[in-house]
């Protein structure tokens, strides 16, 4: 469904001569088939095989994450014009995904996670422990909410004794 949308929105473009627009999209719908070729393959299948939304969504955070990376790039190599398009490129494609969660609600989350994991597991949790709680989390933020946030959110919360029993902050042993 999502990506007859980004279809019917890429002949769209065309129609009405938004070139850009129609760049970014077709390089997004591209990548899909793709991903598509890549799942026939793994599933040994003959027909053709569509994504799922949620799949078309991977495809779409991951075309994101490309042009923040390039936008980097391009700032630190003094482009500024092109850091400038891939930022135009960023924004068409930032229409695609769900509405994204604000910072209160991605703390919220982590912290609720935090709290049941500590409750399954019995044990505190600790620093160490990040890649769990992300590997928890992702299901319920996957495209909401951009993974370095909340990645930098799970870091501090863990860090600040949030994810130890009880209400005090942990202390850790000094070396001699």
């Amino acid at each position: 469904m999502l990506k007859q949308k980004i279809q019917a929105d890429a002949t769209g473009a065309m129609k009405s001569g938004e070139n850009l627009k129609m760049e970014t999209l077709r390089m997004l719908l591209a990548s899909a088939v793709s991903k598509e070729k890549e799942k026939r393959y793994k599933l040994k299948l003959e027909k053709d095989v569509e994504l799922t939304d949620d799949e078309m969504l991977d495809v779409l955070s991951s075309e994101i994450k490309k042009r923040k990376d390039a936008i980097a790039l391009y700032i630190q190599g003094k482009r500024p014009e092109l850091a400038e398009k891939e930022e135009k490129e960023m924004e068409i494609l930032k229409k695609y995904l769900p509405e994204q969660l604000s910072e209160e609600e991605i703390k919220k989350l982590v912290e609720e996670t935090i709290n049941e994991m500590s409750a399954r597991g019995g044990s505190a949790l600790g620093g160490k422990d990040m890649g769990k709680v992300m590997a928890d989390l992702n299901p319920k933020i996957k495209a909401k909410a951009d993974a370095g946030q909340v990645s930098k959110i799970v870091k501090d919360l863990l860090n600040s004794g949030m994810g130890w029993n009880g209400d005090s902050p942990r202390t850790v042993p000094q070396k001699i």
